[in-house]
C-alpha cells in the first residue's frame, strides 16, 4: 500500500523592541504551521498559532520556533486544543524552541493537548532565556474526554523540557507514560486517577513572592483534583514549579485560568481562552 500523506509543519516567528513597543521582525510559515497575530494596542506582542491539519497522529511533525529579543515581551497561545489521534505506526512529534533576550518576556500558553486511546506523542520544550529575562509556560494534557465518553487506555506519552538561563541548566524534567496509560495514571505517586495533568513553570525573579497566591488557588485536594507549587531561586533569578491533576478539563481549567491570570500580569488570560 502507498504510505499516508503525513502532517508537516514549522513556524518561526521573531519579535524586538522598537519605538517604545514589541514589533515583529520575521516570519516563517511551512506546511500546516500558521501563526497569526491578533491587532493589539500595547506589550506584549499576542500570537496565535495553527495546525491547519485539525490534529496529529503517527508520523506527523510540528515545529513552533519563537525569539523574543532584549526587552521585549510576547505572549504565544494556539488557536484551540492540539489532538494527538490513534497512531497505526510511528509517532507523533511536536517540538517548541523559545529563546528570551536580556530583559525580555514570554508567555507560553498553548491550549491543551488532547490524547486520544493508543495515540504515540513526544513534545519536546527547549527555552534560552538571557540574563534578567522572565518566562511563564505551560503545558496542559487531557488523556481522553469524560463528557465524550473517551478514556486513554493504551499508548505512549513523552513530554521533555529543558530550560536554561544565561547558558545554565534551572530547569529539567521527562514525564513519560506508556504502554498501559490507564493503570499507570490510578497509580498515587502519579495522579490518583485523574485524566486532566498541567504544569506550570515561571521563571522570575517575582517567583517567590507570589507562592502563598499561587498555593491559594490550587487549595487543598478534594473532589475537582489535587496539585501542588513550590520555589527555587535559580541564578539571580527564582522559579515557580506548580502541578494540577483534576478528574475532567473543566476543573482543571477552573484553577488554571485565575493561576495564568496572576502569573502573567497585566498580560492576563490569552484571548482564545474560555470555560
Amino acid at each position: 500500500m502507498p504510505a499516508a500523506q503525513r502532517v508537516a509543519g514549522r513556524a518561526r516567528l521573531f519579535c524586538g523592541k522598537s519605538d517604545g513597543r514589541t514589533r515583529l521582525q520575521r516570519l516563517y510559515q511551512d506546511g500546516s504551521a500558521k501563526i497569526r497575530l491578533p491587532a493589539v494596542q500595547g506589550d506584549p506582542l499576542e500570537a496565535v498559532l495553527i495546525n491547519t491539519a485539525g490534529g496529529m497522529t503517527g508520523g506527523d511533525r510540528l515545529g513552533w520556533t519563537i525569539e523574543v529579543g532584549a526587552g521585549a515581551s510576547a505572549s504565544i497561545t494556539t488557536q484551540a486544543c492540539e489532538k494527538v489521534y490513534r497512531a497505526a505506526a510511528d509517532r507523533a512529534e511536536i517540538s517548541v524552541g523559545l529563546r528570551v533576550g536580556s530583559g525580555g518576556r514570554i508567555a507560553w500558553l498553548p491550549q491543551e493537548t488532547i490524547v486520544f486511546n493508543r495515540a504515540a506523542f513526544v513534545r519536546t520544550l527547549d527555552v534560552e532565556l538571557g540574563d534578567d529575562a522572565e518566562a511563564l509556560m505551560l503545558e496542559a494534557t487531557l488523556f481522553g474526554r469524560l463528557a465524550m465518553g473517551e478514556r486513554t487506555v493504551q499508548g505512549s506519552f513523552h513530554d521533555r523540557w529543558r530550560v536554561r538561563q544565561g547558558g545554565a541548566l534551572v530547569h529539567a524534567e521527562d514525564f513519560r507514560l506508556g504502554p498501559d496509560i490507564a493503570a499507570t495514571l490510578q497509580r498515587r505517586a502519579a495522579t490518583g486517577g485523574a485524566l486532566a495533568v498541567a504544569t506550570v513553570l515561571f521563571v522570575s525573579p517575582q517567583a517567590e513572592d507570589l507562592l502563598d497566591k499561587v498555593r491559594a488557588i490550587i487549595g487543598d485536594p478534594g473532589i475537582d483534583g489535587w496539585g501542588g507549587a513550590s520555589f527555587w531561586s535559580v541564578r539571580r533569578s527564582g522559579k515557580l514549579l506548580a502541578r494540577l491533576c483534576a478528574g475532567d478539563g473543566y476543573q482543571l481549567r477552573k484553577r488554571l485560568i485565575p493561576l495564568v491570570e496572576l502569573l502573567n500580569g497585566r498580560a492576563g488570560l490569552p484571548k482564545l481562552w474560555s470555560l
